[in-house]
């Protein structure tokens, strides 16, 4: 409806300052970093065993459905991020950090997949817990 109309639904959250086509143009080539230099403590160490968390939050989240709920290992610490589960909903940055998450094929998929594979993903502080 709004695209229709050519104006966004009454309350719905706007951008501040506005996006303009010039701005957006400038983005789009440059990009937009979102690591950040804030001292937030790390919760997970590499080498320790954690679990994606369970979660199902409405709208779009950046942890994959076929981790939820299955244990890794922290490969690497990759720094403090935005988290864009909280940033694109206007709700603030929350700056924590990413870890490269190591997931055994077999924890994914069961015993059909290959012994030795495994499968690297980059996960924020909220999507994981401790495995104690």
């Amino acid at each position: 409806e709004e695209i229709e109309r050519g104006v966004p639904a009454s309350g719905t959250p706007k951008a501040t300052p506005a996006l303009t086509p010039a701005k957006a143009a400038t983005l789009i080539a440059k990009g937009v970093p979102t690591s950040r230099h804030v001292p937030v403590s790390p919760r997970f160490t590499v080498g320790q065993t954690v679990r994606a968390r369970m979660i199902n939050p409405v709208g779009h989240t950046r942890l994959p459905r076929y981790v939820r709920g299955r244990t890794g290992v922290i490969d690497r610490d990759h720094g403090v991020f935005v988290f864009p589960d909280t940033n694109a909903h206007f709700q603030g940055e929350k700056p924590q950090h990413v870890y490269s998450v190591r997931f055994a094929a077999r924890e994914l998929w069961g015993e059909q997949a290959a012994p030795n594979d495994s499968l690297y993903i980059d996960l924020w502080d909220d999507y994981l817990e401790s495995v104690r």
